[in-house]
């Protein structure tokens, strides 16, 4: 990796492949060189875990025209991007959550408290359309 790399650190778990995120990856690669790493924090049951990193690597590489890392980390979001953070040579964060009226990281005040990290952040959140696009095109088709 080149040290002229800018090193960002997408943190998402329900947003980690929606348009509007593969938009923002494909348009930061075309401004400069840039590098990726993708925390998905740790749910506490798999039930409440809508991606994998194994799943959401691949979109995201083909946005980011090239390899992306992927990091676990606590299932406090906060905690998990503290320890990213900690291990890591980010240059920025890119928090991707859910609109305002759902998102829990958003009613918690986490991007706030990560800026506390003296990173910059920025806020990626789908526009309700695209949302409801993915969990139809995800829905099974029943047949009766």
């Amino acid at each position: 990796m080149e040290s002229s790399q800018k090193r960002v650190l997408i943190v998402a778990n329900r947003t980690a492949a929606t348009p509007t995120l593969m938009e923002e990856i494909e348009r930061r690669v075309r401004q400069e060189p840039t590098t990726f790493a993708l925390l998905i924090p740790d749910s506490p049951s798999a039930e409440h875990t809508d991606w994998t990193l194994e799943l959401a690597l691949p979109l995201l590489e083909r946005a980011a025209r090239g390899p992306v890392e992927g990091l676990s980390g606590s299932s406090d979001p906060f905690e998990a991007i503290r320890e990213a953070v900690g291990q890591g040579n980010f240059d920025e964060i890119i928090i991707s959550t859910l609109p305002r009226k759902v998102s829990q990281w958003l009613r918690r005040d986490l991007p706030r408290r990560v800026e506390a990290l003296g990173l910059p952040v920025t806020v990626v959140t789908p526009e309700p359309d695209r949302i409801r696009d993915r969990v139809e095109a995800a829905r099974p088709v029943t047949r009766g």
